[in-house]
């Protein structure tokens, strides 16, 4: 059975039970098999490698589930779609990010261009210290190219699960604004642990940051993965906005008092950036048809 790649059609209610026991397996497998990473993750070591096995869980239940349901692996969207779909998605996070920090920057809610990480960045590539510019330069564009590159496996984990199996069979059974919330939702909880533990600060306050984050980002990549019949804007997009906040513009912020309450993935500005671009592609989504 192909996933449908086309726009919204009506579901026999044989198809939507279907969708539905399928989305339960699903669900089950991929919550057994995070179970086992997160629990390394939070009792023995937050280690990049049990990180990445987090991260292929969802890929690996996505698999799993094709399997049991009798269906072919390749009939998930490995296609590339087109190129504009998964350049724009690559930027869209870039651009979003890059406006939440000047505005963190422009209100004196952090300050720009931390000398600690510039000057680590040239102790790094071997530059001289006295060329702040080139190190930023060249590393920012090694972290958006190189490292785009090394981070897009453990990405993909990711997004196989997300946008390449559980959105499509939300959409047997729910509209566009319904499968881009409750995906969201779904992906945040799949967080919450990692969250909570490794946060640092009130647990509240930054599961509901990222939890307004992950939701408004769940309606870009859906539809960007709708329009391209494509997982792999999801990829571009998820790697973009990882690198841009974790590698790049967070380094480059200077702490000073309440700035963790407005920076990073658990703070309040990207959330609010981010949300803003999701009302613009929910209302593109709805009159394109999705």
């Amino acid at each position: 059975m192909k996933f449908d790649m086309s726009l919204p059609m009506t579901y026999s209610q044989a198809d939507r039970r279907d969708a539905w026991v399928t989305i339960a397996i699903f669900l089950v497998i991929v919550s057994c098999l995070s179970a086992i990473a997160h629990l390394a993750i939070l009792e023995l070591n937050p280690t990049s490698l049990y990180v990445g096995a987090l991260m292929v869980c969802p890929a690996i239940a996505a698999l799993v589930t094709q399997k049991i349901r009798g269906r072919t692996i390749s009939s998930l969207p490995w296609a590339w779609g087109n190129w504009r779909s998964n350049f724009q998605a690559y930027v869209i996070p870039v651009i979003y990010v890059a406006l939440a920090y000047g505005l963190i920057w422009a209100f004196g809610l952090g300050a720009p261009l931390n000398p600690e990480t510039v000057s680590e960045w040239s102790a790094e590539l071997g530059f001289p210290p006295n060329a702040p510019a080139l190190s930023m330069f060249v590393m920012i564009g090694l972290l958006a190219s190189v490292q785009l590159i090394k981070s897009l496996g453990s990405i993909a984990g990711e997004e196989i699960g997300w946008r390449g199996f559980l959105v499509w069979e939300l959409r047997k059974v729910m509209p566009f604004g319904a499968v881009s919330i409750v995906s969201g939702l779904i992906w945040a909880a799949w967080h919450y642990p990692i969250v909570i533990k490794y946060g640092g600060g009130d647990p509240v306050f930054q599961v509901a940051c990222f939890t307004l984050m992950i939701t408004s980002m769940s309606v870009i990549l859906t539809y960007f993965t709708f329009k391209s019949g494509s997982l792999w804007p999801a990829v571009m997009f998820h790697a973009a906005h990882n690198i841009f906040i974790q590698k790049v513009f967070t380094p480059l912020t200077v702490t000073t008092e309440g700035t963790q309450m407005w920076i990073d993935e658990f703070g309040l500005m990207v959330p609010l950036v981010v949300t803003a671009f999701a009302i613009v592609y929910w209302r593109k989504a709805k009159a394109e048809g999705f």
